[in-house]
């Protein structure tokens, strides 16, 4: 197993076959990015939730949920939103506000549009929108630069059939990595809700140590291959179990992107895994033992990612000088991931240069 790297270098899936990729640019304009929330059912129609369908550029979600809350004269709590989107990007997402017995303002629409937040539909529903309840995530890419040139098809064609590493993105960790840093600092001294309230410290450090557990898998190139112990999870589902002998039943199914491996998300709770493939969960603890015992101590409970993600419904254009890229992924994953197998960029590899402002697709 690889050593200990620095932090955000992680190892890339086509570069044992194409080499490493050459620089490119995947960001040079709002619409360039384009992320579209799949939410996989339709409101009711009436209740006392208002849902909105917006599009927003140059805002984060947190940014439009508070100018729905002051526009609409409630408490942003409550505002729902199931994922959270980038800020340097167009993207269009679901929010919900809670108005019992009231209307919508006459002019909500016009208010939200001079803040930037363009309202394309809006329908009611009795239930408040929750964290991850979307399906998927759309997305449609434009990236300019040598890469384009440099066997960006075959790479795109290796990556539908042998699928993504299931990496969290740059966004996660902050620009230069500083939500990483922030995270170590208030596990050491112990995790307190009113230094971290979203959360999101807590959610770098799992991140980080995933990431990490991946790592190893990539380089002994097991991220794609079911191991004896692996917690093996259905694509496009929740549904889990653990391998306790691979048969050759398993194993095509996890080469047809059926079954993917899982990772540990680090916290308090026994392991699922087992056999040859707990000994990745055992070499993190050892390598990282102060973030996971950080972790413990602050309570969330532990869970499982799957290591590797499908690219559904892939599309690819080239023309000239220009690749437009459309694919779907599902909820948590991350459209870095992809770019960082098809281009060099230094937003996507390390953490030692600033990352690209925004967050994670959710």
């Amino acid at each position: 197993m690889s050593e200990t790297r620095r932090p955000g270098d992680w190892p890339r899936a086509t570069d044992a076959e194409f080499g490493p990729p050459l620089a490119g640019d995947y960001r040079a304009a709002p619409e360039d990015f384009v992320v579209e929330e799949v939410l996989g059912f339709a409101p009711e129609g009436h209740g006392e939730h208002l849902w909105l369908w917006i599009e927003k550029r140059g805002l984060t979600t947190l940014d439009a949920v508070r100018h729905v809350a002051r526009e609409c004269q409630v408490s942003p709590r409550a505002v729902g939103y199931s994922g959270m989107k980038d800020r340097i990007a167009v993207t269009r997402q679901w929010l919900s506000v809670q108005l019992p017995g009231q209307p919508a303002p006459d002019d909500l629409a016009e208010r939200l549009a001079a803040c930037g937040v363009r309202v394309l539909e809006q329908a009611r529903h009795p239930r408040k929108l929750k964290r991850g309840v979307h399906r998927a995530n759309r997305f449609t890419l434009r990236i300019t630069g040598a890469a384009v040139h440099a066997q960006l098809e075959a790479r795109w064609a290796w990556l539908c059939r042998h699928g993504v590493p299931n990496l969290f993105g740059p966004q996660r960790f902050g620009p230069e990595g500083r939500n990483l840093a922030r995270a170590r600092a208030v596990l050491d001294r112990g995790w307190r809700k009113r230094d971290d309230k979203e959360g999101m410290l807590l959610s770098a450090a799992r991140s980080y140590l995933f990431n990490e557990l991946l790592a190893m898998r990539l380089a002994d190139g097991s991220w794609q291959r079911l191991l004896t112990g692996d917690v093996a999870i259905l694509d496009g589902s929740a549904s889990q179990f653990v391998v306790e002998a691979l048969d050759a039943e398993l194993a095509e199914r996890a080469e047809r992107l059926d079954l993917h491996p899982s990772g540990v998300l680090w916290g308090v709770g026994n392991s699922m895994a087992g056999g040859e493939a707990v000994r990745f969960e055992q070499t993190l603890s050892e390598r990282h033992a102060a973030l996971c015992q950080g972790l413990e101590r602050a309570g969330v409970r532990m869970a499982r990612r799957a290591l590797r993600m499908r690219l559904d419904q892939p599309q690819l254009e080239v023309t000239a000088d220009v690749a437009r890229l459309g694919f779907h992924l599902p909820r948590g994953g991350f459209a870095t991931a992809v770019l960082r197998e098809l281009l060099d960029h230094p937003t996507l590899t390390s953490f030692a240069q600033r990352t690209t402002p925004g967050h994670e697709p959710g």
